[in-house]
């Protein structure tokens, strides 16, 4: 039988990170969560860098995506809201996390509102409604969703940060 090599490196990345995302990494809210503006412009109405936009999945619909329009996630073991990542290690090798230097910046059709805070290493994660924002390191071209129900913990979002779900969401 012979594995497509997506196949393999989903297979391989999936049997290695693992160990790294069951979500026993203990940490507490940042207090300091930062927002922008849903129109993606800052205090002075300039245009800035899009952070989180939508792209049109060919599975999936409307999900999404980061500026390199690249998928983003969700993981089940985050708690919504709370500002606190579940992914270190192992698991963020695998599931980067959706950072940022500045804040956040919203591209047009996404409505969910976006949010960052402070992950353990000091960088600024992303959140869309709550949900801490993640890459999946397989994915190799925009319209790339393979990290979609890995292990039933890992989900794409809707422009208004509703994970997409076999039974239909949360």
């Amino acid at each position: 039988m012979v594995l497509k090599r997506r196949t393999f490196l989903v297979a391989s990345s999936m049997t290695l990170g693992l160990a790294g995302c069951t979500g026993d990494n203990e940490t507490t809210p940042d207090e300091d969560e930062e927002t922008t503006s849903p129109d993606g412009a800052d205090d002075e109405g300039t245009e800035m860098d899009v952070t989180v936009q939508v792209r049109s999945n060919s599975e999936y619909g409307d999900i999404l995506v980061g500026p390199d329009e690249m998928t983003l996630y969700m993981f089940d073991q985050d708690t919504q809201g709370n500002g606190v990542s579940a992914c270190y290690d192992g698991c963020a090798d695998n599931w980067p996390p959706h950072t940022v230097d500045d804040e956040p910046v919203a591209g047009e059709g996404v409505t969910a509102d976006l949010r960052t805070f402070e992950r353990e290493t000091g960088e600024r994660q992303v959140m869309a409604g709550g949900w801490p924002l993640y890459y999946f390191a397989p994915d190799e071209e925009p319209d790339d969703a393979t990290g979609q129900g890995v292990n039933d913990v890992w989900w794409v979002l809707t422009p208004d940060g509703t994970p997409v779900k076999p039974d239909g969401g949360y």
